[in-house]
């Protein structure tokens, strides 16, 4: 109990007050305009290619997603939005991306879908979408706390030439500009999300590399255990929060 208690705080010290806001918040009425609807949101191709790759014979079992989950309208609902979750094979924190790829490799019997891959994010895509709207709802599990609080430190890391972290500009100066955007809170409700810069969907990983980058660090590998830990603590903090796959974002 006193451990529980402990992350709870870890939890709330530093992030957003209790009025925390969604990114879309953040973006003009256009761009929220573009998102709200589905025959014009471009993020929906991704969801659309999604579809088809859940109903896919593939591997040497010949077996599609639905051959074990049946409808996702119906067996996932409400799963993006308690991922990352403690796997049971790796003993860690697993994404919905690394559930993805470890079902083709282990059920499917496939190659895995490269990070950043059109397939790897239409199938996200697809996936989230069926929890689009559900509140994000992270597992209350003993065996995250650390990697909660592993998550909680890279946040609060200054990195780079730069020598800022995530919170100088995502809790310290959240609604204010940099280059002519609001900066939103950081609550990665939407991924993969469309973004307009890109003129593509994207991952929460890619995001957070871009973010890196831009404070002149290496940023971490895709599918690490940093990055994992800090998408945990992001979906740990933004607890509540709709969950809107596909966003639109600038």
């Amino acid at each position: 109990m006193k451990r529980l208690c402990v992350v709870l705080a870890l939890l709330s010290s530093g992030a957003v007050a209790s009025d925390k806001r969604s990114g879309v918040e953040y973006v003009s009425p256009e761009t929220r305009a573009l998102q709200a609807d589905d025959f014009a949101n471009p993020g929906m191709l991704w969801v659309g290619g999604g579809e088809a790759l859940w109903n896919e014979a593939v591997g040497q079992t010949k077996k599609s997603c639905a051959s074990c989950h049946q409808d996702a309208k119906q067996t996932m609902k409400g799963v993006a939005a308690r991922y990352p979750v403690f796997d049971e094979v790796r003993k860690r924190p697993i994404d919905l991306q690394g559930r993805i790829n470890q079902c083709r490799v282990r059920r499917q019997k496939a190659a895995a879908f490269a990070f950043e891959s059109e397939a790897l994010l239409s199938l996200s895509a697809y996936i989230a979408h069926q929890s689009r709207g559900m509140p994000v709802t992270p597992p209350r599990d003993e065996r995250l706390w650390s990697y909660i609080e592993n998550g909680k430190e890279l946040y609060f890391r200054r990195i780079g030439q730069i020598d800022i972290n995530c919170a100088s500009c995502h809790d310290a100066r959240a609604g204010q500009r940099l280059s002519g955007n609001l900066i939103p809170e950081a609550h990665p409700t939407g991924y993969p999300i469309y973004r307009l810069e890109w003129q593509s969907a994207g991952s929460l990983q890619r995001r957070m590399r871009g973010c890196m980058t831009g404070v002149r660090a290496e940023p971490y590998a895709y599918g690490s255990p940093e990055m994992i830990n800090l998408e945990l603590y992001l979906m740990n903090r933004a607890a509540g929060l709709p969950i809107e796959t596909p966003a639109v974002r600038p």
